[in-house]
């Protein structure tokens, strides 16, 4: 058990260590470039490609959309009023407790722990969490309501391309398929390389509160997923979606539209930086928990 649990975490920690050292070696990264690669082109293909080849029950499928949307309402709910008691700024800081790393640590741990099935169903997941940062989460870092820019998300134009082609049973051609896989493929190491990078930029500016909020999303996330499976009744290689995913640290995103919006950046670098540290020491116990 323990060098299977070994054999999930070693692929995500080399990736993200590769881009890590390769920015203290003062080499070159071009984030922007990437980042819109991931986003544009790697991750709409990886989702395509991955459903149109996994069958996943419509059920399990749907049970997952919700175990989404309820985690992320329930991390809301539990990081607003505890926010505003300790007097943060939750237009700072609201999103980074609502929306977790589901995509660069996210998927590829539910790829390696839980197989094909367990990507499909990670993406399912995934989806939720990033169309509602990019929209939600967005909107409260601005300060401003607006879904203008949900339609313009490729991400979300994938998913509702996918859905109707899988619910209505069309199959793909073999040729859109294979250059979805192939494309797709470059996702996952991409979003790690790319993690890797973001962690060896960022700096932490205010190691005790940083921690705080660290430590608050790991435990409120891993709470939540547990709440949420049995409140669902999930089982199996479900159950160890939602509860991984649930208690990813946070988003990259995060820091991202913080600086967009100038809400307090340098502070949300730093959660995003310590929370996934804590993150990668508790992987070992998360999985011990959560494999059958």
């Amino acid at each position: 058990m323990y060098y299977e649990i070994f054999s999930i975490i070693a692929p995500v920690f080399v990736c993200a260590f590769i881009g890590f050292i390769w920015v203290k070696l003062g080499q070159t990264f071009a984030a922007d470039f990437a980042s819109k690669i991931i986003v544009y082109i790697s991750t709409p293909c990886l989702i395509f490609s991955t459903f149109m080849e996994v069958d996943i029950d419509r059920s399990a499928f749907l049970n997952l959309l919700l175990a989404a949307v309820l985690t992320t309402l329930c991390s809301g709910l539990i990081a607003w009023p505890v926010l505003k008691i300790l007097k943060q700024d939750l237009y700072a800081f609201l999103p980074s407790q609502i929306f977790p790393n589901c995509g660069n640590m996210g998927l590829p741990l539910c790829l390696l722990a839980f197989g094909e099935e367990g990507l499909a169903l990670g993406i399912t997941f995934f989806t939720i969490n990033a169309v509602s940062h990019f929209s939600v989460g967005a909107s409260i870092s601005a300060g401003q309501l607006s879904f203008k820019n949900l339609l313009k998300n490729p991400i979300f134009v994938a998913v509702l391309i996918t859905l109707i082609m899988v619910f209505n049973g069309i199959k793909s051609p073999v040729w859109l398929y294979n250059s979805t896989e192939l494309l797709g493929g470059i996702s996952i190491p991409m979003m790690l390389i790319a993690l890797g990078v973001s962690l060896a930029q960022f700096k932490i500016s205010s190691l005790k509160l940083s921690l705080a909020l660290s430590i608050f999303r790991l435990v409120t996330g891993f709470v939540v997923g547990v709440g949420i499976t049995l409140l669902l009744g999930l089982e199996g290689a479900a159950r160890g979606v939602v509860i991984l995913q649930s208690t990813m640290p946070i988003a990259v995103f995060a820091y991202l539209f913080a600086s967009q919006n100038n809400r307090r950046p340098d502070e949300v670098a730093g959660t995003v930086v310590i929370s996934t540290i804590l993150s990668f020491l508790t992987l070992p116990l998360l999985l011990l928990y959560i494999l059958p």
